[in-house]
């Protein structure tokens, strides 16, 4: 117990007892005192060390488990669609009530009511609809809970493990204890926990006996260890990634020097085509004037001719 009231209070329970007791012999006294002394002091050291208090953060180790985000972004497209279906309604109903607006003036008082009740018949419907989908116990409060439980309940059996390993009294979360002002980050064990999490999934991953060794034995590391190793992986990771874009920048430009040599080439070729055609032109065009004037000549001298 981390209360100073508690102990002292178990202090002055102790003093009465020992008050009312009536030793016969000054030995007994003083084993008396001496019995209370070691309890008052081993008490007082014990309001001294006080609570030893753990905390974690909820929404941090939930946006960092890829199986959350990828349920919450599944979550997040039924709950746009909803909304959509409510506003078409809505926007149904607004029409509704523009038409009846409109033709109220034609309208019998019977007709009038008929068309007030098909609103308000609708109205029900979309509000009915609005209540499933996000009232208390809807739809999305279901699949949200659905969706968060697997994942708090994993991490709940983590904390406690973690809290009798460092003996820690009390576990808070930070993401939702506004009396939580500040915390030592050597209390916070949200990594501890996600670092878990991720071996769980691993194991569960793990198809061959060589991946369940490898993942065996990374679990026997200490945080300093793993955290060392998983910094190398990064590193690595970084390296072929970096070769990766050196090699697609590579094959952009290589790509972009042939495109540019073909259109080059194609310009070449279209250019000596057309040369060969102006000049294929010009060679049909002089033998269609020299014929179009020998036939000239013949039509001359026939005339010549028949005149004679």
């Amino acid at each position: 117990m981390g209360n100073p009231l508690y102990h002292w209070a178990t202090i002055l329970i102790l003093a009465r007892y020992f008050l009312k007791q009536q030793p016969t012999s000054m030995k007994s006294k003083k084993s008396l005192f001496f019995a209370f002394a070691i309890l008052c002091f081993s008490v007082t050291v014990q309001a001294q060390r006080g609570a030893r208090i753990g905390y974690i953060d909820m929404e941090y180790i939930l946006e960092s488990v890829p199986e959350y985000q990828e349920a919450s972004t599944q979550l997040d497209g039924k709950v746009q669609r909803w909304k959509q279906d409510i506003e078409k309604m809505s926007k149904e109903i607004d029409q509704m009530k523009l038409n009846l607006s409109n033709e109220k003036v034609l309208l019998t008082t019977e007709l009038i009511e008929e068309r007030e009740e098909d609103i308000q018949i609708k109205v029900d419907e979309m509000l009915k609809y609005q209540q499933d989908r996000f009232g208390p116990n809807g739809d999305l409060d279901i699949q949200r809970r659905q969706l968060i439980q697997p994942i708090q309940d994993q991490v709940f059996n983590i904390v406690q493990e973690i809290a009798e390993a460092k003996k820690f009294d009390y576990v808070k979360d930070r993401s939702t204890d506004p009396s939580l002002l500040f915390a030592a980050k050597r209390n916070d064990i949200s990594e501890q926990v996600l670092r878990q999490i991720n071996r769980a999934a691993k194991r569960k991953e793990a198809t061959s006996k060589k991946e369940k060794k490898e993942i065996e034995k990374r679990e026997e590391l200490s945080v300093e260890e793993e955290q060392a190793v998983t910094e190398r992986e990064q590193e690595v990771e970084a390296k072929k990634d970096e070769r990766a874009r050196l090699l697609e920048e590579r094959k952009r430009v290589r790509d972009s020097v042939r495109a540019a040599k073909k259109a080059e080439f194609e310009a070449k070729r279209q250019r000596l085509l057309d040369e060969r055609k102006r000049r294929k032109d010009s060679i049909n065009a002089a033998r269609n004037n020299k014929n179009k004037a020998k036939e000239g000549e013949g039509e001359g001298e026939d005339d010549g001719s028949g005149s004679n």
